[in-house]
């Protein structure tokens, strides 16, 4: 998992969550914050209390990135198995896309109802009567848990990560980007909710989406068609990699 794999998760998320998460969550931010900051706070106090909602989010991803991409390499995925995984996700990438585009209704037709639960009912209500900081932190992971459509998708690119570190890593840079939204939902509202750059910010991101399902579908057909390829690209990267370690190595 490369930096250049990451900066596309992280643009991919962040497009994103301001296409479906201000749609989805941002009505959940709307009523937390209406229900929990008090409006004497400072805007720093205020600052910090949406931060800690967006770390706890962030916090939870991490944990399902982790269990994720731990089953992932306890699977042991062949390279075979990698490349369908791949497909999977690619074409889940340009449903994706075709949702944020109002084409389908993807992402809203897999989206649980775990939030209307007895338990999170009663986990809800203690942390939403509480002002205290933490309580926005503990919020936030409560609505991490919360099956989402994007997490969904992501949650298939950690299992392909095939550890539970790297698992981890690719929800944290996804829950990362998803922050500048949330932020921007809880403290200015109000200049979000009718901007009219919104549509153009939703249509970018579902081109970007489309364009990256393809290029993963691609790769998948690459590990499936032609697996010697990949391989002899894999043992060129690792022998790089070794040559520096094995020169030391060797007796003089």
């Amino acid at each position: 998992m490369g930096s250049v794999e990451l900066s596309t998760i992280f643009l991919v998320a962040l497009l994103g969550s301001f296409g479906h998460c201000i749609g989805m969550c941002g009505g959940f931010v709307l009523a937390y914050t209406a229900a929990k900051v008090d409006t004497h706070w400072s805007k720093t106090h205020q600052m910090i209390a949406h931060l800690l909602y967006s770390l706890g989010r962030v916090t939870s991803y991490m944990i399902l990135g982790a269990i994720f991409g731990y089953l992932g390499q306890k699977i042991g995925f062949s390279l075979t198995a990698k490349g369908v995984l791949f497909v999977i996700v690619g074409i889940l990438m340009l449903m994706i896309g075709l949702s944020l585009m109002g084409k389908l209704k993807f992402l809203n037709s897999i989206e649980s109802s775990i939030a209307q639960s007895s338990w999170f009912g009663k986990l809800f209500r203690i942390v939403v009567h509480s002002k205290t900081l933490p309580s926005f932190y503990f919020m936030g992971m409560l609505n991490g848990f919360i099956p989402c459509g994007l997490v969904y998708f992501f949650l298939t690119a950690a299992i392909v990560a095939g550890s539970a570190i790297k698992g981890a890593i690719v929800m944290g840079v996804f829950g990362v980007a998803t922050i500048p939204a949330m932020l921007g939902v809880g403290i200015f509202s109000s200049l979000i909710k009718g901007s009219s750059s919104r549509q153009l910010i939703i249509k970018i991101a579902a081109v970007i989406v489309m364009l990256f399902g393809l290029f993963t579908a691609y790769k998948g057909y690459m590990m499936i068609a032609k697996p010697e390829i990949i391989q002899k690209k894999m043992h060129k990267i690792h022998r790089e990699l070794q040559i520096l370690p094995s020169s030391q190595a060797e007796p003089k």
